[in-house]
């Protein structure tokens, strides 16, 4: 098992609770700078996380809290907003408290550098990792990519269909799969639309004739632009009443792979919207080089290439 996940995906192992259950294999964990997880249930005024591990209380003070709180780098929100959610940690001293009482002190900021260094820093341009939807904003999503290590998703990587907020394709707390875009000095950027498919698997999904549910993502003169799946669009015919958003069941009026274009007529038109679903991936790991979207024969070449 890899250790070097979003935080949360550790908290309810069997492996985990073992550790943070027992005295003695805490003391091992230690030893080991093994990491481990348990859930933050209070953040005291000093801004120090309080835990329990199983019958023993602990502690992760302030400027262990994060890479970056002890240089004024990362500020305290980072630490505030880690109660009542998993934390990762190592254990790096078990002492007493003021009553005499057994007391674990812990570091979320070591295990954030053992995570890095084992992990983040061998990360390249192309690779397919694990995420976790951490906070969403009009310009991008941060996921947390290992140990609660955030890394931006531009909204226009999320998808080749595009949308106005990141909360049309996720929810906090989403699991997903990313893949790396860049990095710059120790920032990283992530992408998603190249494990969506291209436009010749998605269609491929569909038929001439079906009727389909669909998502109006942008409403012109000339006709709608309905979302059949995150990475693949069709043009329906202008009908009154049609908004962005809206869910619509379409009839598929014509494929054309060489043009990358599909017809569509509205059927009908629903008020309701969906929360998003889990993506379904078409590449879930390893690494790629090059991901071409547009059809061989098509003449526009849509592609990213990863260095």
């Amino acid at each position: 098992m890899s250790y070097f996940l979003p935080e949360g995906e550790l908290i309810n192992t069997e492996e985990n609770q073992l550790y943070i259950n027992n005295p003695d294999k805490l003391r091992e964990a230690m030893s080991k700078r093994r990491i481990l997880e348990a859930r933050a249930e209070t953040c005291d005024r000093e801004h120090n996380l309080h835990l329990r591990l199983g019958d023993m209380n602990a502690v992760i003070p302030r400027e262990e809290g994060a890479v970056g709180i002890r240089e004024g780098t990362v500020r305290d929100i980072a630490i505030i907003s880690r109660v009542n959610r998993p934390v990762c940690f190592v254990v790096t001293d078990i002492t007493e408290d003021g009553d005499g009482e057994p007391l674990a002190v812990l570091s979320r900021a070591q295990a954030q550098r053992i995570c890095c260094e084992n992990y983040i820093d061998t990360l390249i341009a192309g690779d397919v990792i694990d995420a976790k939807v951490s906070r969403l904003e009009t310009f991008g999503v941060f996921a947390d990519i290992g140990c609660g290590i955030a890394a931006l998703m531009p909204i226009d990587t999320i998808s080749v269909s595009r949308i106005e907020h990141p909360r049309e394709r996720f929810t906090a707390g989403m699991n997903i799969k990313a893949v790396i875009k860049s990095i710059d000095g120790g920032r990283i950027s992530l992408s998603h639309k190249e494990l969506l498919g291209t436009w010749e698997q998605n269609a491929a999904r569909f038929s001439q004739g079906e009727t389909v549910t669909g998502i109006v993502r942008s409403v012109e003169s000339y006709g709608s632009f309905v979302e059949l799946a995150p990475n693949l669009a069709g043009l329906a015919e202008t009908r009154d009443g049609i908004t962005e958003g809206m869910r619509v069941s379409v009839y598929i009026k014509s494929i054309i792979e060489r043009k990358m274009k599909i017809k569509l007529i509205i059927i009908d038109a629903f008020d309701d919207r969906e929360p998003p679903k889990t993506p379904e991936y078409f590449i879930s790991s390893g690494h790629i080089d090059r991901f071409v979207y547009s059809p061989e024969e098509c003449p526009r070449l849509i592609m990213t290439e990863f260095e």
